[in-house]
């Protein structure tokens, strides 16, 4: 078997160019064990940026995390910014988590950023994500970069490049920035050597501005002197929020805060899960055992960087039930805007964001509280983006993805674990002081506004063969669309890559008012969704589907959440046959 000619040629480039020794021994090992399909994935493309910046697994190749992709995403970024901000001093802030190798490859982007000139506040250790956009607001930053593979399994590493305003980078810099790392024609365009005057270590002052931050963001802070010692478990799944979010919430006054101490290790490892990620149930499992032992009200977990947090509440029968993402929105937006309007404090200019894979329970709500909401694509950045259009024109309350990152706020651009886990936290101190658990308060929020279940399901396909098969998918969806989802005909398709919404009864056709991005959606006569769109930070593609149905009352209110879990379960199986 052999390479294909572009494969091969980049192989031999990358043996015979200005690489280190380390790189070089390593990819002829797997040319001397014939390794073609490894090397075939290494080097079939080069890494680009997606919804969350520059992610994939660690190795040698322009398909893999390096010294050199790292290194020419970092000269292109710098390029770029001086472009933009000629004449200027140029400012980044720049932080990692825990994952393998990220203090080094953060010191590789700190070199070369200095060597370009320009000046880096680096944080001393390990910081969760939000945490670092914070600093680029805080620190009057053009730019920043955080090192990070969020909840990927530890092959993996990442970089996401952030903008002045705290968020992730979006068009047109993205696209901007791509063109500039490709204009780079190997490592001898890419300056290495580091500038240490240029390089300033940060900390403990930007970690208590951050904290002071997080704490205005309570709605009823009050309520906690009276649930002081209300037991919450928390977990940081080895990452980096281990050290901000017991802080956050000893900061609004909570005494009993239990860590689950096996995962208070920042192992990039991650030794006691299979997959570092809150969304997983494997994962949550000793967050869980924590909370059996000490009573707790709830318990939390984060992935590795800080921004999204998974829980689980106890169930009126007393066990613990793990919420999904799109659950713990509810609560939480339900919360937020239902605390300002308690408190008389809604002026008219409020509004709340959400993704457009999210539950519709959440407009729901928004629209009868007389609160906006806006809807966009999915990836933080895009909920940044609005915000700072936004920004002192109307009044951020909360926003929020089902892949469970929410932000309570308007101190940063991201998602963020910190300020959720506080506020959620609270919310639960404040339902307790009303006698209830966060479950029964969720069946409150479904008794009136109407019971949402949604269900995401994913395929993973790795590699070039992967890509291709992903594209068929989308491809054949778009050819051969559903006509019904369960017996319900459907009436409006929205296809975001053509930017066009069809009303199938009316055949009329509206432009969608949306940035392009390779989705579709699929919404019937009840107001079933079914989307589908591929992942932009892992190798899957993702279809999510939700249903819905009023309730008279709450009884039958188990059976009725199985009756609608069934429901997705047909429609997963037509919606997904043969694809």
């Amino acid at each position: 078997m052999k390479l294909e000619a572009g494969i091969q040629r980049k192989v031999d480039e990358w043996l015979n160019g200005p690489y280190d020794q380390e790189t070089k021994d390593t990819l002829q090992s797997m040319v001397d064990a014939g390794e073609h399909e490894k090397l075939t994935d290494a080097f079939y493309r080069d890494l680009e940026f997606g919804t969350g910046g520059l992610r994939g697994i660690m190795g040698v190749g322009t398909n893999r995390i390096n010294k050199y992709t790292l290194g020419a995403a970092t000269q292109g970024l710098s390029n770029y910014l001086k472009k933009q901000f000629g004449g200027e001093e140029i400012r980044v802030a720049l932080a990692h988590d825990n994952r393998l190798n990220a203090e080094k490859f953060a010191n590789i982007v700190a070199d070369v950023f200095s060597a370009n000139g320009i000046k880096v506040y680096f944080f001393e250790g390990l910081r969760p994500t939000p945490e670092l956009s914070f600093a680029i607001r805080h620190l009057n930053c053009q730019s920043g970069v955080m090192l990070t593979a969020s909840h990927n399994p530890r092959e993996y590493s990442g970089y996401k490049a952030y903008w002045s305003d705290g968020g992730q980078v979006i068009p047109p810099h993205d696209k901007k920035i791509i063109a500039e790392v490709k204009a780079i024609e190997g490592p001898d365009s890419i300056h290495f050597d580091r500038e240490g005057e240029l390089v300033e270590k940060i900390g403990s002052e930007v970690d208590v501005a951050f904290l002071r931050k997080v704490r205005e963001a309570a709605v009823f802070p009050e309520v906690v002197k009276k649930q002081s010692d209300m037991p919450i478990v928390f977990s940081p799944i080895h990452g980096a929020s281990v050290d901000m979010v017991p802080a956050a919430l000893g900061n609004l006054g909570f005494t009993k805060v239990h860590l689950v101490e096996e995962q208070c290790d920042t192992d990039g490892n991650f030794p006691t899960v299979v997959y570092p990620n809150p969304e997983e149930e494997e994962a949550m499992t000793l967050s869980i055992k924590k909370a059996q032992e000490t009573g707790a009200e709830l318990a939390m977990a984060s992935d590795p960087d800080g921004d999204r947090v998974g829980i689980a509440v106890k169930h009126p029968g007393g066990e613990y039930t793990l919420l999904n993402g799109n659950q713990t929105a509810c609560l939480l937006f339900h919360y937020v805007m239902n605390g300002w309007k308690k408190q008389g404090k809604l002026s008219g200019r409020e509004y709340i964001i959400k993704t457009i894979v999210t539950t519709y329970l959440l407009d729901k709500m928004a629209d009868e509280m007389g609160i906006r909401c806006y809807n966009t694509l999915t990836g933080f950045k895009w909920i940044g983006s609005i915000m700072t259009s936004l920004e002192s024109k109307e009044k951020f309350l909360v926003g929020g993805e089902e892949s469970y990152g929410y932000l309570i706020g308007d101190h940063i651009r991201d998602k963020d674990a910190v300020v959720s886990c506080a506020v959620i936290a609270e919310m639960a101190a404040w339902y307790k002081e009303q006698g209830k658990s966060l479950y029964e308060a969720l069946m409150d929020i479904h008794l009136q506004y109407g019971l949402y279940r949604e269900k995401l399901i994913s395929f993973t396909k790795k590699g070039q063969e992967g890509a291709a098969q992903i594209a068929a998918m989308m491809e054949d969806l778009r050819k051969n669309p559903p006509q019904k989802l369960d017996g319900e005909k459907v009436v409006l398709t929205r296809d975001y890559q053509s930017g066009i919404e069809r009303n199938l009864k009316t055949g009329e056709e509206s432009k969608l008012d949306f940035p392009q991005s390779n989705v579709l959606q699929f919404i019937t006569e009840n107001e079933t969704v079914a989307s589908a769109r591929p992942s932009g930070t892992e190798p899957k593609i993702k279809f999510y589907i939700s249903t819905n149905k009023a309730l008279d009352s709450l009884n039958g209110y188990e059976e009725n959440c199985r009756e609608l879990d069934q429901k997705i379960d047909r429609i997963k199986e037509e919606f997904i046959a043969g694809r």
